[in-house]
């Protein structure tokens, strides 16, 4: 009963700091003619009541796709049908078609905060409490500690509830499938990720880890027999559940593709914004968008992207095992924030929440990690005036991980998981012993640039001639700590020999 009630108090903690976040400005407040992100959700809103499916992504006189045209999958616009039959009943100006636009006011800015207040409740949080509530060899002290430094991540509190968005919900089915997968119930982790991905595109940043874990998983059952009906199981779910979700779509073929294209803007570019991936950070030196044709860019990208995240894709379906599974995720996210086409500065999200569900096995570069994610987002946290939150939350967060798990004297070989790497060099360089403390000493100036350039961009203004060069320095040292990390997780991928020894135990 203890246990529980420290859970709860944990979760209204986390629920607490959302709901006081959400009480600063939002996207694009008092902007026009665009307004913002807010605007966006409460259009589709507009759109989805007043239209009728077939002219939902579709450019029409009532749907003008270059005003927040909707470009997330079928449950999105479901997601803001729900939102807009609550809106009606409130107040019907709220999604007037036409006239609602730019609409602003306390009332309506608390309606729209409570739909990412709700989702949160419903989808994100229960799953982040029962996967800390499942973790093996964790004393429960352990867990609601887990379970707090996750509810307590900045990085998608500024976000969902400060900028706006609902990636709580995309996320928190992500999450469900981890655990439904990693539980050994397949099919219903693999439909609440068919529902992550039919909720945004981008949760595609996922797809392979679960795609490998699954089909390592009928391998290992042999395919002559049990692999092969959970193989089939497993297709006919997912088929099943793209089907429910796009069945208003498939009556016609124009329309399924033009919501392929609406999903996949492929014509927008490499980058649309500094984002802190390698070709935004690479374009700085040398204008890539200027040089390379087009659909030179798109397959320098895929075979970017592809070749980084083989190898731990490779390992996974060879030796499937619950921790390769969360790592790979780490790495395959990472690999395509870092190398993929049109890359957002909010898709950082998307690696971070793989991130968090390992806190508790790399405490100290799980944290380094998610801090570095957030200052990613400096640039865009600022034009959304979320200074004051993104410094108390990010301070909260940091003392919650730092206390909970004593991150800093969580640094040795073994609790980097480092050392079976570390004996490899050493068979051929005896003297690699300072891997810790290179890695120690790296934080400690990752942290010190981040502090100095935040500091930096909010109390200097930039040289006439650089308008953007506090941003361009942000995603510069952000891609930088990025490729770091994405080396190290491989890393700990490819040389983690008990994932071998545990398969051999298995089989």
């Amino acid at each position: 009963m203890e246990k529980w009630n420290m859970m709860t108090v944990v979760v209204l903690l986390g629920l607490t700091i959302r709901w006081t976040v959400s009480l600063n400005s939002y996207s694009g407040a008092g902007k026009p003619p665009m307004y913002g992100d807010y605007e966006a959700q409460r259009h589709w809103q507009e759109i989805t009541f007043n239209l009728p499916v077939k002219q939902w992504y579709f450019n029409t006189s009532d749907n003008n796709l270059q005003y927040w045209g909707l470009d997330y999958p079928p449950l999105t616009a479901y997601h803001s049908l729900l939102c807009a039959y609550v809106a009606k009943f409130i107040n019907p100006d709220w999604i007037a078609l036409h006239t609602s636009r730019g609409y602003e006011s306390q009332a309506h800015k608390l309606f729209m905060r409570s739909t990412v207040f709700v989702a949160d409740m419903l989808i994100y949080i229960p799953a982040v409490v029962l996967y800390c509530y499942c973790l093996k060899d964790t004393s429960t002290k352990k867990k609601i500690a887990n379970a707090l430094c996750i509810l307590l991540y900045p990085g998608l509190i500024l976000i969902d509830y400060g900028h706006f968005q609902y990636n709580s919900v995309s996320l928190g089915f992500a999450l469900w499938g981890v655990l439904g997968v990693s539980c050994d119930c397949d099919l219903l982790g693999s439909l609440a990720f068919c529902l992550a991905i039919n909720y945004k595109q981008m949760e595609l940043y996922h797809s392979l880890p679960f795609f490998c874990f699954l089909l390592g998983k009928c391998f290992k059952k042999g395919l002559k027999g049990k692999g092969f009906v959970l193989l089939i199981k497993l297709g006919g779910t997912v088929v099943a559940s793209f089907i429910l979700c796009w069945l208003p779509f498939f009556t016609d073929k124009e329309q399924t593709l033009q919501v392929l294209r609406r999903l996949f803007p492929v014509d927008r570019g490499l980058f649309e914004d500094k984002v802190a991936n390698i070709w935004c950070s690479f374009n700085v030196f040398l204008k890539i968008k200027d040089i390379l044709p087009h659909h030179t860019q798109v397959i320098i990208s895929f075979c970017f992207t592809f070749l980084s995240l083989l190898p731990a894709c490779i390992k996974l379906t060879l030796q499937p095992s619950s921790k390769g599974f969360k790592f790979t995720l780490v790495s395959c996210a990472l690999s395509f924030f870092l190398f993929s086409f049109q890359v957002h500065e909010k898709s950082i999200l998307l690696v971070s929440l793989p991130v968090c569900l390992i806190l508790n096995e790399i405490p100290f570069m799980s944290t380094w990690f998610l801090l570095v994610s957030t200052f990613s987002m400096l640039p865009l946290l600022l034009k959304d005036e979320l200074l004051m939150p993104l410094v108390v939350t990010t301070m909260a967060f940091f003392i919650a991980c730092a206390t909970s798990f004593s991150i800093f004297e969580k640094t040795s070989e073994e609790e980097l998981q480092l050392k079976s790497f570390s004996n490899s060099v050493r068979k051929y360089l005896p003297c690699f012993t300072f891997l810790p403390r290179i890695i120690q000493h790296l934080f400690l100036i990752s942290v010190v640039t981040m502090v100095l350039l935040t500091l930096m961009t909010v109390t200097l203004d930039p040289p006439q001639k650089l308008p953007d060069l506090f941003s361009v320095l942000v995603c510069f040292v952000s891609c930088l700590n990025f490729l770091f990390f994405l080396a190290y997780f491989n890393i700990t991928i490819m040389w983690d020999s008990r994932n071998g020894k545990n398969q051999k135990k298995i089989n």
